[in-house]
């Protein structure tokens, strides 16, 4: 098998971490991020865009190769988006998924109707491609060495289905439900999956993403931790010049991560400021202080704010009203602290991937708002500071690895995120400091419990939340009626998807124990065992 990236990257020179790139293009599925995140740990730089971008940014990009996501619409219809034509002109290896797929084989004469029986979910697809990108990919427990064909456990998720392959292509894979459920045009490296490899449940999904991107395409595989780092200091300085920085520290991964970034580029010229805003963990404060200006001799000014966030939050109970509020805050605070500095023009942040994702309905806007995060959707609509956001394009996982090679300790990148608003967002309804001392105790004990019965690290979050709901409880002979505390804890790869983590309930039983005793105004514990969807990780 060959196609044009073949020999283009058989001629060409070893490129940096951007000259190569896989462009992916949005019609607005949940899953587009994870096309991105699995093309990236394949070791190759990804882009998302909207399905009507404008052609001449496509030609600018230059891409090794394309990728059509799925999405909610019907190509049957006529409303439903497709491919700009550019796309195809490029000569270079294009996959479509899903909807994709289903925009692949109209563009090519094919045909697209609706199902009578829509798939969604797991699947067993029967893998018949002899030479391209499924061959030899195979789920069977037993030797399929000598049989024609081989099975692939999938994740699908249609319900439109192409009933007529356009001219060229041939079918390399069917379920009974959908006989064409993958299809390649070899000569020309175009394919269409009517199945997600991009979510876990497809076994062998990111197989056959790297055998897309590295194979096909011909990428050599260069966005590693190292040259990411690299790359990403050289644009701090370069965007940055000679003005100095202020950065939001939280204490947390992205913050951490981002302050290491900004200081390896701006050295002394970088300024932390840590809001203690009273909804923070538990001994945070001090916690941050001495990891990076004792630890690490970063210039970090504590400011404390409590009572200021607790004013502007009084009477405040919708959820996207306390992330703008909180947000708004911050920046006031960041922007008098910036004015008591000299050369401070811009602001860094730690905003990552999935924020943008949740705030903006996908990163081209195309998928539905979910929720806003205060990185992305709290921000004034004038600053006088400019803004420095160096990991906005690098989900969790990268995150943690660029920590690593950037020599922060496995203590600080290894905890559960916490979100930018903090307990202002775990606490349902209106905000008061003594609804955020019950529930930062609350949630201590969860932890505590959680490292000493070695779960914590088999979970990747784990927090407690304040509920507004009273419920009756007996302590001693005497009858209390006070809220309740919800305990959370989830198991994920990418926080895009994930499933509540089954605890022993002996553990959930000492922290219930614990918080109702050790407590006051807590009357009742109970346990989220909702996944990711329908719920989202944090309850506001």
């Amino acid at each position: 098998m060959s196609t044009n990236a073949d020999a283009r990257a058989a001629d060409a020179p070893t490129p940096d971490i951007h000259d190569e790139a896989i462009l992916i293009v949005d019609f607005g599925s949940q899953y587009t991020q994870l096309i991105a995140r699995r093309v990236r740990e394949a070791g190759v730089y990804s882009e998302i865009v909207p399905c009507d971008i404008d052609p001449e940014r496509v030609r600018a990009f230059a891409p090794r190769g394309v990728i059509l996501s799925g999405g909610p619409e019907s190509v049957a219809g006529e409303s439903g988006p497709r491919a700009p034509a550019v796309v195809f002109e490029l000569g270079v290896p294009v996959l479509g998924i899903c909807y994709g797929m289903q925009v692949v084989a109209s563009a090519f004469g094919g045909r697209v109707a609706a199902s009578a029986t829509r798939e969604f979910g797991y699947a067993r697809v029967e893998n018949l491609d002899a030479g391209g990108l499924l061959a030899g990919l195979s789920d069977d427990q037993s030797d399929h060495e000598s049989c024609e064909t081989s099975q692939l456990d999938v994740w699908m998720s249609h319900g439109d289905k192409v009933d007529q392959l356009p001219p060229g292509f041939t079918a390399i894979a069917r379920t009974p439900h959908a006989p064409l459920a993958a299809m390649a045009d070899i000569e020309r490296g175009i394919y269409g999956l009517q199945f997600h490899p991009e979510v876990t449940h497809t076994e062998q999904g990111q197989a056959i993403v790297e055998r897309f991107v590295l194979g096909i395409c011909g990428c050599h595989g260069l966005w590693q931790s190292d040259a990411i780092a690299d790359d990403l200091v050289a644009r701090i300085a370069d965007q940055i010049g000679d003005g100095g920085v202020l950065l939001a520290l939280s204490g947390g991964v992205d913050s951490a991560v981002t302050a290491a970034l900004v200081h390896r580029a701006v050295g002394d010229r970088l300024t932390c400021v840590f809001v203690d805003n009273g909804l923070l963990r538990e001994n945070e404060g001090d916690a941050v202080m001495a990891a990076f200006g004792d630890h690490f001799g970063i210039d970090v000014r504590r400011v404390d704010a409590g009572e200021r966030f607790m004013t502007a939050l009084v009477g405040v109970d919708d959820p996207e009203a306390k992330r703008r509020i909180i947000g708004n805050t911050f920046i006031e605070v960041f922007e008098e602290e910036a004015g008591r500095l000299t050369n401070v023009a811009w602001l860094a942040q730690g905003t990552i991937y999935p924020d943008v994702v949740e705030s903006a309905g996908a990163a081209t806007g195309k998928a539905d708002l979910i929720k806003s995060h205060h990185n992305v959707g709290g921000l004034p609509a004038e600053m006088n500071l400019g803004l420095v956001e160096p990991l906005r394009e690098l989900f969790k996982d990268e995150v943690r690895a660029l920590g690593h090679t950037l020599g922060l300790p496995g203590s600080m990148l290894n905890r559960h995120p916490f979100p930018g608003p903090g307990l202002g967002v775990r606490i349902l309804g209106e905000v008061n400091a003594s609804y955020a001392a019950r529930l930062r105790r609350a949630d201590a004990i969860f932890i505590e419990e959680l490292v000493a019965a070695e779960w914590y690290d088999r979970v990747d979050q784990a927090f407690a939340v304040f509920l507004p709901v009273s419920s009756v409880g007996v302590m001693g002979d005497g009858r209390r009626y006070e809220p309740v505390v919800a305990l959370r804890a989830v198991q994920t790869v990418d926080f895009m998807t994930a499933r509540w983590a089954w605890l022993p309930f002996e553990l959930i039983d000492r922290v219930s124990s614990r918080i109702v005793n050790e407590v006051d105004g807590i009357s009742r514990v109970v346990y989220d065992v909702t996944g990711k969807p329908p719920g989202t990780i944090e309850w506001e």
